[in-house]
């Protein structure tokens, strides 16, 4: 465990009492949520997923976008990617037929990330670095050469799919906003459902992607 991850599980407790959301809990979307391994078989794509499911065929319902992103992501040599996406599952067919991205991306702990199941939402941009998590609990600023932030957090939701997490504890003020719109790691090419920006209290503006994680269901 990182020094910062120790640093949130200390203090995010002390917060929790104190934190108040404002979004309330949306209809699950149709379909199964799956994470996995994205291989090409030939002219096919085979998702095999974290869990203990059996390797599935993936059929993009979106002309192809997702099958045509694998390839660009593909192309420097990389033989599988991780996928979380979101479909219609069937057994008997053993396929999935996607109708949401959630996150494409050729780096990363993958099936092995442990903060996964908790995670409400991860945003990270480059020049400068920046990483966020938000968790039930509270969220996580880290930035190269910076001390890390545990702060408590405020959620709101905002027309348009929007949503706003912000934080003014500890003399301390952070907003992060996150859209519904696509988004590419300019460093690692990894594809994501959401933009982010998060602006701080020394007035910088710090732009970037994010994703659900597994403790949202939307």
């Amino acid at each position: 465990m990182t020094a910062a991850r120790a640093l949130l599980l200390v203090l995010l407790p002390l917060f929790a009492g104190c934190q108040s959301l404002f979004h309330a809990e949306a209809p699950a979307p149709a379909g199964d949520r799956l994470q996995g391994m994205l291989t090409r078989q030939g002219d096919a794509w085979q998702l095999q997923p974290c869990s203990q499911l059996p390797a599935l065929r993936l059929r993009d319902t979106k002309d192809g976008e997702l099958l045509e992103l694998a390839s660009a992501l593909m192309a420097d040599g990389q033989t599988q990617l991780f996928a979380d996406v979101r479909g219609a599952l069937d057994l008997q067919q053993a396929t999935l037929t996607v109708n949401r991205l959630y996150r494409l991306q050729g780096e990363g702990p993958g099936c092995n990330d442990t903060n996964f199941p908790r995670l409400i939402l991860r945003a990270s941009g480059n020049e400068p670095g920046w990483s966020l998590m938000i968790t039930g609990d509270g969220l996580l600023l880290e930035r190269p050469g910076e001390p890390a932030l545990a702060l408590p957090y405020l959620e709101e939701q905002l027309p348009e799919g929007q949503l706003a997490f912000t934080s003014e504890a500890n003399r301390q003020r952070l907003q992060l906003w996150v859209t519904p719109q696509r988004c590419q790691d300019s460093a690692s090419g990894a594809v994501t459902h959401l933009s982010a920006q998060l602006r701080l209290d020394d007035g910088k503006v710090l732009r970037g992607c994010a994703y659900y994680g597994g403790a949202r269901n939307d």
